[in-house]
């Protein structure tokens, strides 16, 4: 296997039946990866599986923060395509309109489990199947393919929006996730990776609850917004890169946007 290439690789994909989540797969698939799928819809997953072939393409409905499902997902790489998923993008997410003040207090504990517990679930899961794939070799030998857990984060994880503030709390914590978790797996062969994007055309705005109107005008000051396959191109860069090559933190933001 080329260790430039996604190709021959088995990528496991969170919220993935939409925006980036759906970007990323058929980034990933056009560079000859094969994928499991995950996000809640199992009948849109299952349209994209045979869009992309399902000879490729595994499919496991359901939360992507129960860590049974996260077992699920992860079994799924290897039962179906003979080993253990070397290449973990962990988009699955939502938004919340709102600071700490306005934002609606019903719905946080959900987000910071999607968010931020869910996400650390599956790094601790997945982070656990790569080193055991790598287990005894030590130095350069743990470098023998390319191992990747990509985080999609977010620029209000790096700056505070009061526009969006709890959110953002999610965002920042899972920043930190992501620092620890380089750290702590990147001696031993894995490279976890954050992608911060700033304001992306997609599902996000209205499930997060934010005013069309405000987007809209949003847009137009700071546009043309990101598409879900600007961002999708920024994990393919990743992925591509040579065992030994680690790019750690992207982040893209449209032209125009000046915050956060």
């Amino acid at each position: 296997m080329n260790s430039a290439s996604p190709s021959g690789r088995i990528a496991v994909i969170t919220g993935a039946s939409a925006g980036i989540g759906l970007a990323a797969a058929h980034a990933l698939a056009a560079s000859g990866a094969c994928l499991v799928l995950n996000a809640r819809r199992a009948e849109r997953l299952d349209a994209i599986a045979r869009e992309i072939g399902p000879d490729r393409v595994a499919t496991v409905a359901g939360d992507c923060a129960d860590p049974a499902v996260i077992a699920r997902m992860l079994d799924a790489a290897r039962e179906r395509f003979g080993r253990e998923a070397d290449l973990v993008v962990i988009n699955a997410g939502r938004g919340l309109n709102g600071s700490v003040m306005t934002s609606d207090t019903s719905q946080w504990e959900e987000m910071v489990r999607t968010n931020l517990l869910g996400a650390a679930h599956l790094i601790r899961e997945a982070g656990t199947r790569m080193l055991r794939a790598s287990e005894g070799k030590q130095g350069p030998a743990v470098l023998t393919i390319p191992r990747d857990i990509i985080i999609l984060g977010s620029t209000v994880g790096r700056n505070v929006s009061p526009f969006s503030s709890m959110y953002g709390s999610t965002k920042f914590g899972l920043h930190g996730l992501a620092e620890g978790a380089r750290r702590e797996l990147g001696p031993r062969g894995i490279r976890v990776s954050l992608i911060e994007p700033g304001f992306v055309v997609s599902e996000f705005q209205n499930v997060a609850g934010y005013d069309p109107k405000w987007v809209e005008g949003v847009f137009e000051r700071i546009g043309p917004p990101l598409t879900p396959d600007d961002v999708a191109r920024c994990i393919a860069f990743i992925a591509h890169q040579p065992a030994g090559v680690h790019v750690a933190d992207i982040l893209i933001r449209p032209t125009r946007q000046d915050y956060p």
